[in-house]
């Protein structure tokens, strides 16, 4: 008697979870909502300094505390997201940030928004790995290179959106009634609530748990060397200037490479025990990883040093209003979004050398911006920086979809957290360099030389860090895996 096998006796292996449309476009909404904040404050720090009669420096801290807990938190977020599932710190990260948005909406006083913007850096460090990680472990093939590519643009996008929106949020007055006159910098906070409630209801219903199949334990001494080595350098920077740059601030930059040698030494060792680090050093054998993060550094820097120091020069200088000085950045916005759309396929036909050539398109951006600032000041609006911010915005979405389609083309989806934590670290702290070191340069420079001549430099120097990543970007593999 011959017997037959049904396909139905075969035990096939267990599918692993998908991410559909929707439950792409709720990681998607999250990704964006901590950059706009870290963005959103810019064109309300007058504001909020004239309410809470806050000085120079709690203003910076304002920023900075944000962008400090956010970048130290990142890598550690990541390794939580592995260790007990992506959805869950997916979860609990974007209801603390809502949460700690609320607190800021609501702080009565300046230290008080200083303590919730901290808070709200540490929501945003556990929420946002989870998205690159889960688009790493629930995609594949095209729909993956589809969804980076998208990641991409909303990271882009949401850059320029936060400056636009704080503009036309500040200038809201709806929040008049409760709160008295010039309180509309409220709004930029607050404004994250109902978005967070409707993202909340979307991730539990469409985003996929995923989660390393042999997850490692927590790195304790590498989480406390990468904080203090991120700390010893980003906090002195940005806070210095606004402090006159006392004794500490020379002594923890001058910590920071004995600190940074000592975490690598540390992960080294671990990774040679078999021991999983926080950052483990053979991450750093994978070429394309190792590429684009030196890719990102200075393109971010330039993008975060722009954003700050226009938003500076158009209200103090150039002397508009909040909704005037984000709606000069819409040309940006507007060709960032469509050549996003197009991205993929110039993608697929020319491989990397669309970098190249979007470092170029950036370049002649940036010319006719400082072209523009030069010949119009103090007359510098939207009219005066459409023909270049508009050039800028096609040079950007060339850039920064691909570069992060790069970073983690050859990342194993069990390392997932890790990659996207080391990778949105390194943005994240060149996006604090970027308004440190620009917006440093401006402002010292802006006494003695005047607003315009000090724009125009600052903008000379963004346009070498443009040159370096067009420089950079010729030694990328053609084609991204």
């Amino acid at each position: 008697m011959t017997e037959t096998t049904t396909p139905l006796a075969v035990r096939s292996p267990v599918a692993p979870p998908a991410l559909g449309g929707l439950g792409l476009f709720t990681v998607l909404l999250a990704a964006a909502l901590p950059l706009i904040d870290f963005f959103i404050v810019n064109v309300a720090l007058p504001t909020i300094g004239a309410d809470l009669a806050a000085s120079e420096s709690v203003l910076e801290l304002v920023v900075a505390g944000y962008g400090l807990a956010y970048a130290v938190l990142l890598v550690l977020g990541g390794r939580l997201g592995d260790l007990f599932g992506r959805r869950r710190l997916f979860l609990g990260g974007m209801a603390a940030f809502g949460v700690t948005s609320l607190a800021c909406g609501l702080a009565p006083t300046a230290w008080t928004l200083v303590a919730a913007r901290v808070a709200q850096g540490a929501a945003s460090a556990a929420m946002l790995p989870q998205v690159l990680a889960t688009i790493q472990s629930a995609t594949a093939g095209s729909r993956r290179a589809k969804a980076m590519g998208l990641y991409g643009a909303t990271a882009g996008l949401a850059m320029v959106a936060g400056q636009i929106l704080g503009g036309v949020l500040v200038a809201a007055t709806p929040l008049s009634f409760l709160f008295g006159a010039g309180t509309g910098w409220r709004a930029v906070f607050l404004v994250n609530v109902p978005v967070v409630l409707v993202g909340l209801f979307l991730a539990a219903r469409t985003v996929p748990e995923t989660r390393a199949q042999r997850p490692e334990p927590v790195d304790g001494p590498g989480t406390v060397l990468l904080a203090a080595t991120l700390l010893a350098l980003l906090a002195p920077l940005t806070e210095g200037r606004a402090a006159g740059w006392p004794l500490w601030t020379w002594l923890s930059l001058a910590a920071f490479p004995f600190l940074a040698w000592s975490f690598y030494a540390v992960e080294r060792r671990a990774d040679r025990q078999g021991r999983t680090p926080l950052v483990p050093p053979s991450l750093f054998e994978l070429v394309s990883l190792r590429r684009g993060l030196l890719l990102i550094l200075p393109f971010s820097m330039g993008f975060s040093g722009f954003m700050f120091v226009i938003a500076v020069a158009l209200q103090e200088g150039a002397g508009l209003g909040p909704v005037q000085a984000g709606l000069a950045l819409i040309p940006l916005a507007v060709t960032f979004l469509f050549t996003s759309i197009a991205g993929p396929r110039l993608i697929a036909r020319y491989g990397t050398r669309v970098v190249t050539a979007g470092a170029v398109i950036q370049a002649v951006g940036l010319a006719l911006i400082m072209l523009a600032a030069w010949r119009s000041w103090p007359d510098l609006g939207l009219v005066a920086l459409l023909p270049g911010g508009a050039i800028a915005g096609v040079g950007q979405a060339l850039q920064l979809p691909v570069v992060f389609r790069i970073v983690l083309s050859e990342v194993p989806p069990a390392r997932a957290g890790v990659g996207s934590g080391v990778m949105i670290t390194t943005q994240q702290s060149a996006l604090a360099l970027g308004v440190a070191t620009l917006g440093t340069l401006f402002l010292s420079l802006a006494p003695g030389m005047g607003m315009r001549n000090a724009l125009v430099t600052t903008l000379l120097v963004q346009l070498a860090g443009v040159a370096l990543t067009g420089l950079l970007s010729l030694r990328l593999p053609r084609t991204i895996v």
